[in-house]
């Protein structure tokens, strides 16, 4: 009778540390994310896990109970010293290593097939347990919620494409770290520099020749200036260019004031606002002079999120950045 008394006390006792461990690595904010997204264990854990500290008592004390009266059947059985080295050795190696090891990585799946009985436990064991996790919570505060930064978030997203268990995939992966890490880029990282710019004086004629160049060129908005490409009043739309007569002047048809100036030093995720409230993709990267460094469009911005060059069927060199060092040095 003591014999099966042993076992079933050691049983209790891998329970209670293992639970221990298991319940409480389990964090509260994922718990109810995984309810929110319709995870029943999640939900049976919650019920228990929700009072951290009311829990950690239960299962302490449960345990702590269960060593010292698994101690004494112990001693009973066997003399001081063999019942001594007997009940190191069971709960050290059924009671804590083996119970222990298992809920860690079976957390959820063990916590919400046992959270009926962890209830229990928290019943009958309350009017010791509860004034105890009252005075911790009082004294200890709400648990602290889990904050992960920029740089862990974009880590933990690659270890989940790296796992066979994860359905991120490399794609997900690239689109979220430029979702992550575009708000620390600025436009001069992204602009089309100056020196590959191309524009328009206001009073140009837009004969065949022009056409022609423009249609090379690629570009479906073209900044406007008059005088100076330091001075821009406005951008043409290539679209605005069907059916027109040649020899008409730029400054007939373009649309004026239809690009934003910005700083080079302005962030990507304060440029995206202005791009949405403006209602146009085309931004003129200004220096502190009021001299243009370079062109920013929405097309850009978006590539920079998607970590990917967007070409399409007009676009005649995918890296204007790349174009501008590459271009020869006038002498």
């Amino acid at each position: 009778m003591n014999y099966a008394i042993v076992i079933f006390l050691v049983l209790l006792s891998g329970l209670f540390s293992g639970l221990t461990l298991g319940l409480l690595s389990l964090d509260k904010n994922e718990l109810k994310r995984k309810i929110a997204l319709g995870d029943k264990k999640a939900k049976k854990v919650y019920s228990v896990r929700k009072r951290g500290n009311l829990l950690l008592c239960t299962l302490l004390l449960g345990n702590v109970g269960v060593n010292s009266t698994l101690a004494i059947f112990l001693g009973n059985i066997a003399s001081g010293v063999v019942a001594g080295f007997a009940a190191t050795g069971l709960i050290v190696i059924f009671g804590e290593i083996i119970p222990q090891a298992t809920f860690a990585r079976y957390a959820l799946q063990v916590g919400a097939k046992t959270a009926w009985l962890v209830k229990f436990f928290m019943i009958i064991l309350s009017p010791i347990c509860w004034p105890i996790a009252w005075v911790l919570d009082k004294a200890l505060g709400e648990e602290m919620q889990t904050v992960y930064s920029k740089k862990e978030l974009m880590k933990i997203v690659q270890e989940h494409k790296s796992s066979k268990h994860s359905d991120v995939d490399a794609d997900e992966e690239k689109i979220i770290e430029g979702a992550l890490s575009y708000s620390d880029k600025t436009a001069e990282q992204i602009m089309t520099p100056r020196t590959v710019v191309f524009a328009l004086d206001i009073n140009t004629n837009l004969d065949k020749k022009t056409l022609t160049k423009i249609k090379n060129e690629g570009f479906t908005r073209i900044p406007v200036y008059k005088q100076s490409i330091d001075n821009a009043v406005g951008v043409l739309y290539v679209k605005d260019l069907i059916n027109i007569k040649s020899g008409t002047k730029v400054k007939n048809i373009y649309e004026k004031e239809k690009a934003i100036e910005v700083q080079k030093e302005i962030k990507l995720d304060e440029l995206l606002p202005l791009f949405i409230k403006s209602k146009t993709h085309l931004a003129l990267v200004k220096d502190e002079y009021q001299g243009l460094e370079g062109v920013v469009t929405l097309e850009d911005l978006i590539e920079e999120i998607l970590q990917q060059e967007i070409i399409d069927e007009t676009d005649k060199v995918a890296d204007m950045q790349k174009k501008a060092k590459n271009k020869p040095k006038k002498p």
